[in-house]
Protein backbone atom coordinates (compact mmCIF):
# COMPACT_ATOMS: atom_id res chain seq x y z
CA UNK A 1 0.00 0.00 0.00
CA UNK A 2 1.12 3.62 -0.50
CA UNK A 3 3.36 5.08 2.18
CA UNK A 4 2.28 7.95 4.41
CA UNK A 5 4.16 10.51 2.33
CA UNK A 6 2.42 9.64 -0.93
CA UNK A 7 0.66 12.44 -2.75
CA UNK A 8 -3.08 11.93 -2.75
CA UNK A 9 -5.36 12.67 -5.70
CA UNK A 10 -6.21 16.34 -6.28
CA UNK A 11 -3.39 17.62 -4.02
CA UNK A 12 -1.16 18.56 -6.96
CA UNK A 13 -1.53 19.82 -10.49
CA UNK A 14 -1.01 17.31 -13.28
CA UNK A 15 2.18 18.97 -14.55
CA UNK A 16 3.91 18.24 -11.25
CA UNK A 17 2.60 14.66 -11.42
CA UNK A 18 4.68 13.92 -14.54
CA UNK A 19 7.53 11.54 -13.74
CA UNK A 20 9.97 9.88 -16.09
CA UNK A 21 9.06 6.20 -16.25
CA UNK A 22 11.95 4.78 -14.24
CA UNK A 23 11.68 1.47 -12.39
CA UNK A 24 11.14 3.39 -9.15
CA UNK A 25 8.41 5.54 -10.66
CA UNK A 26 6.62 2.48 -12.05
CA UNK A 27 6.62 0.90 -8.58
CA UNK A 28 5.22 4.14 -7.15
CA UNK A 29 2.56 4.13 -9.86
CA UNK A 30 1.63 0.56 -8.92
CA UNK A 31 1.09 1.78 -5.35
CA UNK A 32 -1.27 4.47 -6.61
CA UNK A 33 -3.17 1.80 -8.57
CA UNK A 34 -3.41 -0.39 -5.45
CA UNK A 35 -4.85 2.56 -3.52
CA UNK A 36 -7.57 3.09 -6.13
CA UNK A 37 -5.99 6.18 -7.67
CA UNK A 38 -5.58 7.12 -11.34
CA UNK A 39 -2.29 6.81 -13.20
CA UNK A 40 -1.69 7.96 -16.77
CA UNK A 41 0.78 5.85 -18.72
CA UNK A 42 2.00 5.50 -22.30
CA UNK A 43 0.98 2.75 -24.65
CA UNK A 44 2.10 2.34 -28.25
CA UNK A 45 -1.19 3.98 -29.35
CA UNK A 46 -2.00 6.92 -27.05
CA UNK A 47 -1.60 7.64 -23.33
CA UNK A 48 -4.07 5.74 -21.15
CA UNK A 49 -5.77 6.80 -17.94
CA UNK A 50 -5.41 3.69 -15.82
CA UNK A 51 -7.13 2.30 -12.76
CA UNK A 52 -7.62 -1.11 -11.19
CA UNK A 53 -10.35 -2.67 -13.35
CA UNK A 54 -11.48 -4.84 -10.42
CA UNK A 55 -12.09 -1.79 -8.21
CA UNK A 56 -15.42 -0.18 -9.06
CA UNK A 57 -14.62 3.01 -7.15
CA UNK A 58 -11.34 3.39 -9.00
CA UNK A 59 -13.11 2.86 -12.32
CA UNK A 60 -15.74 5.42 -11.31
CA UNK A 61 -12.89 7.90 -10.82
CA UNK A 62 -11.93 7.38 -14.47
CA UNK A 63 -15.43 8.39 -15.58
CA UNK A 64 -15.37 11.34 -13.20
CA UNK A 65 -11.96 12.56 -14.35
CA UNK A 66 -12.85 12.21 -18.02
CA UNK A 67 -16.43 13.46 -17.60
CA UNK A 68 -17.22 10.35 -19.64
CA UNK A 69 -20.75 8.94 -20.16
CA UNK A 70 -21.21 5.92 -17.89
CA UNK A 71 -22.63 3.86 -20.76
CA UNK A 72 -19.38 3.98 -22.75
CA UNK A 73 -17.36 0.81 -21.96
CA UNK A 74 -13.63 0.87 -21.23
CA UNK A 75 -10.77 -1.22 -22.57
CA UNK A 76 -9.19 -3.54 -20.02
CA UNK A 77 -5.42 -3.94 -20.38
CA UNK A 78 -3.66 -7.12 -19.31
CA UNK A 79 -0.09 -8.38 -19.59
CA UNK A 80 -0.54 -11.32 -21.98
CA UNK A 81 -3.00 -13.71 -23.64
CA UNK A 82 -2.89 -16.06 -20.67
CA UNK A 83 -4.11 -13.26 -18.41
CA UNK A 84 -6.75 -12.22 -20.96
CA UNK A 85 -8.19 -15.73 -21.02
CA UNK A 86 -8.77 -15.54 -17.27
CA UNK A 87 -11.27 -12.74 -17.83
CA UNK A 88 -12.81 -13.49 -21.22
CA UNK A 89 -13.87 -16.41 -23.39
CA UNK A 90 -11.66 -16.71 -26.45
CA UNK A 91 -12.78 -18.65 -29.51
CA UNK A 92 -10.15 -20.32 -31.72
CA UNK A 93 -10.45 -17.36 -34.10
CA UNK A 94 -9.93 -14.87 -31.29
CA UNK A 95 -6.85 -16.77 -30.14
CA UNK A 96 -5.49 -16.70 -33.68
CA UNK A 97 -5.90 -12.91 -33.82
CA UNK A 98 -4.35 -12.49 -30.38
CA UNK A 99 -1.35 -14.61 -31.36
CA UNK A 100 -0.91 -12.55 -34.52
CA UNK A 101 -1.21 -9.05 -33.04
CA UNK A 102 -0.60 -9.22 -29.29
CA UNK A 103 1.12 -7.52 -27.67
CA UNK A 104 0.05 -4.64 -29.87
CA UNK A 105 -2.66 -2.12 -30.85
CA UNK A 106 -5.57 -4.57 -31.17
CA UNK A 107 -8.55 -4.71 -28.79
CA UNK A 108 -10.77 -7.80 -28.84
CA UNK A 109 -14.36 -7.73 -27.56
CA UNK A 110 -15.10 -11.15 -26.05
CA UNK A 111 -17.70 -12.68 -23.76
CA UNK A 112 -17.01 -12.43 -20.04
CA UNK A 113 -16.13 -15.62 -18.23
CA UNK A 114 -19.17 -17.04 -16.47
CA UNK A 115 -17.24 -19.47 -14.28
CA UNK A 116 -15.32 -18.87 -11.09
CA UNK A 117 -11.77 -17.56 -11.11
CA UNK A 118 -9.12 -16.84 -8.52
CA UNK A 119 -8.30 -13.62 -10.39
CA UNK A 120 -9.82 -10.28 -9.32
CA UNK A 121 -13.07 -9.85 -11.23
CA UNK A 122 -13.35 -6.98 -13.68
CA UNK A 123 -16.11 -4.75 -12.32
CA UNK A 124 -19.31 -4.24 -14.28
CA UNK A 125 -18.73 -0.49 -14.55
CA UNK A 126 -15.64 -1.11 -16.67
CA UNK A 127 -17.79 -2.76 -19.34
CA UNK A 128 -20.83 -0.50 -18.81
CA UNK A 129 -22.84 -3.50 -17.62
CA UNK A 130 -22.39 -5.41 -20.87
CA UNK A 131 -21.85 -9.20 -20.89
CA UNK A 132 -18.70 -8.62 -22.91
CA UNK A 133 -15.23 -7.24 -22.23
CA UNK A 134 -12.94 -5.20 -24.46
CA UNK A 135 -9.44 -6.55 -23.77
CA UNK A 136 -6.01 -5.53 -25.02
CA UNK A 137 -2.40 -6.56 -24.41
CA UNK A 138 -0.30 -3.41 -24.95
CA UNK A 139 3.21 -3.63 -26.37
CA UNK A 140 4.72 -0.52 -24.76
CA UNK A 141 7.38 -1.52 -22.20
CA UNK A 142 6.12 1.02 -19.64
CA UNK A 143 2.57 -0.29 -19.92
CA UNK A 144 3.84 -3.85 -19.58
CA UNK A 145 5.96 -2.96 -16.55
CA UNK A 146 3.04 -1.23 -14.84
CA UNK A 147 0.72 -4.18 -15.47
CA UNK A 148 3.22 -6.59 -13.95
CA UNK A 149 4.09 -4.33 -11.02
CA UNK A 150 0.45 -3.71 -10.14
CA UNK A 151 -0.70 -7.31 -10.64
CA UNK A 152 -4.11 -6.04 -11.71
CA UNK A 153 -6.03 -5.67 -14.96
CA UNK A 154 -6.07 -1.98 -15.81
CA UNK A 155 -9.10 -0.20 -17.22
CA UNK A 156 -7.53 2.52 -19.33
CA UNK A 157 -9.31 4.76 -21.82
CA UNK A 158 -7.34 7.53 -23.47
CA UNK A 159 -5.98 10.04 -20.94
CA UNK A 160 -8.05 13.07 -21.91
CA UNK A 161 -11.43 14.62 -21.13
CA UNK A 162 -14.22 12.67 -22.82
CA UNK A 163 -14.70 13.86 -26.37
CA UNK A 164 -11.43 15.84 -26.40
CA UNK A 165 -8.38 15.05 -28.50
CA UNK A 166 -6.41 12.03 -27.29
CA UNK A 167 -3.02 12.48 -25.59
CA UNK A 168 0.16 11.41 -27.40
CA UNK A 169 2.60 13.09 -24.97
CA UNK A 170 2.71 13.26 -21.17
CA UNK A 171 2.24 17.03 -21.29
CA UNK A 172 -1.01 16.53 -23.25
CA UNK A 173 -2.32 14.59 -20.24
CA UNK A 174 -1.21 17.38 -17.93
CA UNK A 175 -2.89 20.00 -20.12
CA UNK A 176 -6.21 18.18 -20.20
CA UNK A 177 -6.61 16.51 -16.80
CA UNK A 178 -5.28 19.24 -14.47
CA UNK A 179 -5.36 17.78 -10.92
CA UNK A 180 -7.55 14.80 -11.81
CA UNK A 181 -4.72 12.26 -11.97
CA UNK A 182 -2.32 11.14 -9.23
CA UNK A 183 0.65 10.40 -11.47
CA UNK A 184 1.70 10.60 -15.13
CA UNK A 185 4.38 8.18 -16.29
CA UNK A 186 6.33 9.91 -19.06
CA UNK A 187 7.45 7.47 -21.74
CA UNK A 188 7.88 10.02 -24.52
CA UNK A 189 5.79 10.33 -27.67
CA UNK A 190 3.57 7.39 -28.51
CA UNK A 191 4.49 5.30 -31.55
CA UNK A 192 1.22 5.13 -33.48
CA UNK A 193 -0.54 8.25 -32.23
CA UNK A 194 -3.96 6.72 -32.87
CA UNK A 195 -6.02 4.32 -30.78
CA UNK A 196 -6.20 0.56 -31.08
CA UNK A 197 -8.33 -1.23 -33.64
CA UNK A 198 -11.36 -2.84 -31.97
CA UNK A 199 -12.80 -6.15 -33.20
CA UNK A 200 -15.91 -7.92 -31.97
CA UNK A 201 -15.11 -11.64 -31.96
CA UNK A 202 -18.18 -12.78 -30.02
CA UNK A 203 -20.10 -14.08 -33.05
CA UNK A 204 -19.56 -16.24 -36.10
CA UNK A 205 -18.22 -13.30 -38.09
CA UNK A 206 -15.53 -10.86 -37.01
CA UNK A 207 -16.83 -7.28 -36.88
CA UNK A 208 -14.76 -4.10 -36.99
CA UNK A 209 -16.12 -1.78 -34.30
CA UNK A 210 -13.44 0.91 -34.52
CA UNK A 211 -10.68 1.38 -37.11
CA UNK A 212 -7.30 1.96 -35.55
CA UNK A 213 -3.57 1.33 -35.67
CA UNK A 214 -3.94 -2.09 -37.32
CA UNK A 215 -5.48 -1.86 -40.78
CA UNK A 216 -8.40 -3.89 -42.05
CA UNK A 217 -6.14 -5.47 -44.69
CA UNK A 218 -3.76 -6.72 -42.02
CA UNK A 219 -6.64 -8.25 -40.07
CA UNK A 220 -8.24 -9.93 -43.07
CA UNK A 221 -4.90 -11.50 -43.95
CA UNK A 222 -5.15 -13.38 -40.64
CA UNK A 223 -8.87 -14.21 -40.50
CA UNK A 224 -8.99 -15.23 -44.20
CA UNK A 225 -12.43 -13.68 -44.71
CA UNK A 226 -13.95 -10.22 -45.16
CA UNK A 227 -14.43 -8.36 -41.90
CA UNK A 228 -17.83 -6.78 -41.38
CA UNK A 229 -17.82 -3.07 -40.55
CA UNK A 230 -20.00 -1.74 -37.75
CA UNK A 231 -20.36 2.01 -38.13
CA UNK A 232 -20.48 4.39 -35.17
CA UNK A 233 -23.66 4.66 -33.18
CA UNK A 234 -25.47 7.49 -31.48
CA UNK A 235 -27.30 5.01 -29.26
CA UNK A 236 -26.94 5.01 -25.51
CA UNK A 237 -25.49 1.49 -25.47
CA UNK A 238 -22.33 1.38 -27.59
CA UNK A 239 -20.67 -2.06 -27.59
CA UNK A 240 -17.12 -0.73 -27.47
CA UNK A 241 -15.14 2.46 -26.76
CA UNK A 242 -15.01 5.14 -29.43
CA UNK A 243 -18.40 4.41 -31.04
CA UNK A 244 -20.21 7.61 -30.07
CA UNK A 245 -20.75 9.82 -33.11
CA UNK A 246 -19.50 13.02 -31.45
CA UNK A 247 -16.13 12.03 -30.08
CA UNK A 248 -12.49 13.08 -30.18
CA UNK A 249 -13.72 16.67 -30.61
CA UNK A 250 -11.61 19.84 -30.29
CA UNK A 251 -13.26 23.11 -29.26
CA UNK A 252 -13.05 24.50 -32.81
CA UNK A 253 -15.47 23.24 -35.44
CA UNK A 254 -14.01 21.02 -38.16
CA UNK A 255 -14.78 21.47 -41.85
CA UNK A 256 -13.87 18.22 -43.59
CA UNK A 257 -12.63 17.56 -47.13
CA UNK A 258 -11.77 21.23 -47.52
CA UNK A 259 -10.10 22.44 -50.70
CA UNK A 260 -10.10 26.10 -49.61
CA UNK A 261 -9.28 27.86 -46.35
CA UNK A 262 -11.03 31.01 -45.15
CA UNK A 263 -8.96 33.85 -43.62
CA UNK A 264 -10.32 33.13 -40.14
CA UNK A 265 -9.68 29.38 -40.31
CA UNK A 266 -6.76 27.18 -39.42
CA UNK A 267 -5.69 24.51 -41.89
CA UNK A 268 -5.02 20.87 -41.11
CA UNK A 269 -3.16 19.95 -44.27
CA UNK A 270 -2.09 16.75 -45.97
CA UNK A 271 0.27 16.41 -48.93
CA UNK A 272 1.99 19.10 -50.98
CA UNK A 273 -0.81 20.97 -52.79
CA UNK A 274 -2.10 23.29 -50.07
CA UNK A 275 -4.77 25.94 -50.64
CA UNK A 276 -3.84 29.58 -49.92
CA UNK A 277 -4.25 30.50 -46.27
CA UNK A 278 -3.37 33.31 -43.87
CA UNK A 279 -4.12 31.41 -40.66
CA UNK A 280 -2.25 28.70 -38.72
CA UNK A 281 -1.25 25.63 -40.71
CA UNK A 282 -0.09 22.18 -39.67
CA UNK A 283 0.66 19.59 -42.32
CA UNK A 284 0.09 16.05 -41.09
CA UNK A 285 2.38 14.69 -43.79
CA UNK A 286 3.86 16.79 -46.60
CA UNK A 287 4.86 13.54 -48.33
CA UNK A 288 1.31 12.15 -48.18
CA UNK A 289 2.16 9.30 -45.78
CA UNK A 290 -0.97 8.21 -43.87
CA UNK A 291 1.14 6.48 -41.20
CA UNK A 292 2.92 9.76 -40.44
CA UNK A 293 -0.44 11.55 -40.53
CA UNK A 294 -1.95 9.12 -38.02
CA UNK A 295 0.96 9.59 -35.62
CA UNK A 296 0.58 13.40 -35.74
CA UNK A 297 -3.21 13.71 -35.87
CA UNK A 298 -4.18 14.34 -32.25
CA UNK A 299 -1.20 16.55 -31.42
CA UNK A 300 -1.93 18.64 -34.53
CA UNK A 301 -5.60 19.07 -33.63
CA UNK A 302 -4.62 20.13 -30.12
CA UNK A 303 -2.10 22.67 -31.38
CA UNK A 304 -4.50 24.22 -33.90
CA UNK A 305 -7.31 24.29 -31.34
CA UNK A 306 -5.08 26.23 -28.93
CA UNK A 307 -4.66 29.05 -31.47
CA UNK A 308 -8.23 30.12 -30.69
CA UNK A 309 -9.63 29.82 -34.22
CA UNK A 310 -13.35 29.18 -34.55
CA UNK A 311 -12.94 26.49 -37.19
CA UNK A 312 -10.34 24.22 -38.75
CA UNK A 313 -10.39 23.35 -42.44
CA UNK A 314 -9.28 19.75 -42.93
CA UNK A 315 -7.89 18.68 -46.26
CA UNK A 316 -8.99 15.28 -47.65
CA UNK A 317 -7.16 12.23 -46.33
CA UNK A 318 -7.15 9.19 -48.66
CA UNK A 319 -9.03 6.10 -47.46
CA UNK A 320 -6.04 3.82 -47.71
CA UNK A 321 -4.33 1.97 -44.86
CA UNK A 322 -4.64 4.02 -41.67
CA UNK A 323 -6.47 6.73 -43.61
CA UNK A 324 -9.65 4.85 -42.69
CA UNK A 325 -8.92 5.31 -38.97
CA UNK A 326 -7.92 8.97 -39.43
CA UNK A 327 -11.16 9.77 -41.26
CA UNK A 328 -13.17 7.90 -38.63
CA UNK A 329 -11.69 10.16 -35.92
CA UNK A 330 -12.25 13.30 -38.00
CA UNK A 331 -15.89 12.43 -38.74
CA UNK A 332 -16.58 11.95 -35.04
CA UNK A 333 -14.77 15.18 -34.15
CA UNK A 334 -16.84 17.05 -36.72
CA UNK A 335 -20.19 15.57 -35.65
CA UNK A 336 -22.83 18.05 -34.43
CA UNK A 337 -22.45 18.88 -30.74
CA UNK A 338 -25.28 18.15 -28.31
Amino acid sequence: MPNSGEIKPHEQDAASAIQHATDRAILDAAQHIAAGHLVAFPTETVYGLGADASNSMAVARIFDAKERPRFNPLIVHVADLSAARRYGEFSPGAIELANAFWPGPLTLVVHRHTGCSDEPRVCDLASAGLPTLAIRVPAHPVAQALLRASGRPLAAPSANRSGHVSATLARHVADDLANRVSMILDGGATLHGIESTILDVTGDRVRLLRPGAISRDQLEHVVKQPIEISHGTSSERPSAPGQLQSHYAPRALLRLDATTCAPNEALLAFGMNLPPTVGPVINLSPSGDVLEAAARLFAALRELDQTGVASIAVMPIPMIGLGDAINDRLRRAAAPRR
